[in-house]
């Protein structure tokens, strides 16, 4: 696997630091949040899209990350299309 770090929380403190890599093996987004807490989790898995089960499965998480990491979400979702298309 081959993480590449795109960027971390600009307000970053001592033990908060959502985080995005890219995994340029898998061609995926890594990301580094916040737990959801319980409340969230559930208005998360109550939430009915169609073609998709309720519900959230037990390999997958609801992570939290701030706003203000916009550009470095975009850059890793920009960084991420652009090696798929090689």
């Amino acid at each position: 696997m081959t993480l590449r770090f795109i960027g971390i929380d600009p307000n970053t403190g001592t033990g908060e630091s959502p985080t995005v890599w890219v995994d340029d093996t898998k061609n995926e987004l890594v990301i580094q949040g916040w737990t959801a807490g319980p409340e969230l989790t559930a208005v998360c898995a109550a939430f009915e899209v169609p073609g998709h089960a309720v519900g959230i499965p037990e390999h997958e998480a609801v992570v939290r990350i701030p706003a203000r990491m916009v550009s470095i979400l975009r850059k890793a979702c920009d960084d991420a299309e652009r090696a798929e298309l090689r």
